[in-house]
């Protein structure tokens, strides 16, 4: 069940400085407060459903959430994982059509809903607004590039090694365990953001731990060795 939060203050925030909104004036900010509904979501709830306009862009306050499409035989494709103070769904907003991605939560998350009509007259008042949203989609293209050439070209250990340390550089590690990833995937999401069938991950994830790069409890994976982790990924200094 999703339930109505009390309202985080935009000017106050401790991820406005990340955010897109990090130079909008005060004034604009206020407004926004006014008109914004902030949720909690429990993990594996839907935020935005692919395929559904969105009712407004959101904001993820706290939390971990995918977003991901659905494939054939409902396979996800996890195709970008978003932190405190990423917004979701901005690019069904603009073109003024269904969602093409879904969004859900991968642990309990607040999210902050801005009304379009909001975020509109928000993109016509403020032109650096506007130039973070042009740097996002940018960004999501040349992501979505590279995505494509790394499934057809890079092997599946590379792109493993990859993935985790992706995780560790979106999410961090564990309090008091630096080498514990502090996000918890299935092994069909960690298949998701791979690009590959669980078989597969599962038999990559098993020779990764008789090589000592990583160990796996339940949910919880640890890095053991991050030079050699980043060395199959082909990860450049």
């Amino acid at each position: 069940m999703i339930h109505e939060r009390r309202k985080p203050i935009c000017a106050t925030c401790q991820h406005r400085v990340r955010s897109i909104l990090r130079d909008v004036d005060e004034y604009a900010l206020q407004h926004l407060d006014s008109t914004k509904a902030c949720y909690t979501y429990k993990k594996g709830q839907v935020i935005l459903s692919e395929g559904i306009p969105p009712s407004g862009l959101y904001c993820l306050h706290t939390g971990k959430v995918k977003i991901y499409k659905t494939g054939d035989e409902g396979r996800e494709k996890i195709v970008r994982l978003a932190r405190n103070g990423d917004v979701i769904g901005y690019r069904a907003l603009l073109m003024g059509v269904p969602s093409p991605v879904s969004a859900a939560a991968l642990e309990e998350s607040l999210v902050c809903c801005i009304p379009q009509d909001t975020f509109f007259k928000l993109l016509r008042a403020n032109g650096s607004l506007s130039m973070r949203i042009i740097e996002l989609l940018s960004a999501e293209l040349g992501n979505a590039e590279e995505q494509i050439v790394h499934i057809a070209q890079r092997p599946v250990r590379e792109r493993l090694a990859e993935a985790l340390l992706l995780l560790k550089e979106t999410y961090g590690t564990e309090d008091g365990d630096s080498s514990a990833l502090s996000v918890r995937l299935s092994r069909e999401e960690l298949a998701g953001i791979v690009g590959t069938a669980i078989e597969t991950l599962v038999r990559t994830l098993a020779d990764f731990k008789k090589e000592r790069l990583i160990s796996t409890e339940k949910r919880k994976i640890r890095i053991l060795d991050l030079s050699r982790l980043a060395k199959v990924g082909n990860i450049q200094d």
